[in-house]
Parts: structure tokens; C-alpha cells; sequence
């Protein structure tokens, strides 16, 4: 006889603890080629009007081969949903944090990102902790268009959701 469903145990990935988490684990999301429909669905979401990202004259006047996509969109693809890490956090995760990044090469339409997260530290402080992760997006050629980091506040201690058995 099977148990009834519970929403509430539906896990993509096992959750993990603090202390479940290693530094070096790396979360990747999966590769996206962008094009022309992403960086204008962008400039309508972002309202960020400038001509250097939809005018391919404008672009080239200076000095840019193409209209070059909002940095912001760029760094939306590091999204830690776009991974799984916080389906890895699960229950532990409090809140995103902060992040950091800097924009290295353009990124154009018909390039493929390649995203990646790797935790680079934690830092337990009670009973909460801090992870910080590595961010890079490279492009199709390895180049690397973005680098940065985030950080999360998790809780360090096994939180059992309502509901569920301790």
C-alpha cells in the first residue's frame, strides 16, 4: 500500500545541511543561446531604451560588431534558480544576500552562455551560516563574459518543515 502524496516531500534533489555543503561543489545551469526576441523581451521588462542595445548602426558607430545585450540580462542567468542550488538548500535557505559582478567581453545575440556557481566559502556563524559562490558565464568560444559572486544566508541547523516528521 503506497502513502498518500505530500506535496510538501516533493524534492528535485535530496536537501542537504550546512554541513552537507563543500566548498568547490559547482552548480551549473544549462546553456542558452541568445537571441534577438531575449534582448528585446529584456529592454521591455528592464525599460533600459539605449540604442546600444537594438540599433545595430548606432552599435557599430561605435565600435561594437553588433547590438550588445543589457549586462543585466547576462547576470540574470547566473539566477541561483536557474541551477539547482537552492533546491540543495531547500529548507536551510533564508535569503540571497548580495552579489558582485563584473562584465568582462560583450555578449551578443547568437551567442550561447554557459553559467556556472561554485561555492567558494562558508562561513557558519551560529546558527546561520554564509555561503558565498564563484559566478562565471562563458561564452561558446570559453571566453569568460562575466565573473563575480553571490552570497546566501542559510539556517545551520536541520529545519524540518511543517508537517513533516523530525
Amino acid at each position: 500500500m503506497s502513502l498518500p502524496f505530500d506535496p510538501t516531500a516533493w524534492h528535485v534533489v535530496p536537501e542537504r545541511t550546512f554541513d552537507q555543503l563543500n566548498v568547490g561543489e559547482v552548480f551549473r545551469a544549462p546553456s542558452r543561446t541568445v537571441n534577438d526576441a531575449h534582448a528585446s523581451a529584456f529592454q521591455t521588462v528592464s525599460c533600459d531604451n539605449h540604442p546600444i542595445h537594438y540599433d545595430v548602426g548606432y552599435a557599430k558607430r561605435f565600435g561594437h560588431p553588433a547590438p550588445v545585450v543589457h549586462g543585466l540580462q547576462v547576470l540574470a542567468f547566473t539566477a541561483p534558480g536557474a541551477t539547482l542550488l537552492p533546491h540543495t538548500f531547500g529548507a536551510i535557505f533564508i535569503a540571497f544576500t548580495g552579489l558582485s559582478v563584473e562584465f568582462l567581453k560583450e555578449v551578443h545575440a547568437g551567442d550561447t552562455l554557459y553559467p556556472a556557481l561554485e561555492i567558494a566559502s562558508l562561513k557558519a556563524m551560529g546558527d546561520k551560516g554564509e555561503v558565498t559562490t564563484k559566478v562565471t558565464v562563458h561564452n561558446q568560444r570559453g571566453e569568460v563574459v562575466l565573473s563575480g559572486s553571490h552570497s546566501y544566508l542559510l539556517h545551520t541547523g536541520r529545519i524540518v518543515p511543517p508537517g513533516q516528521a523530525a
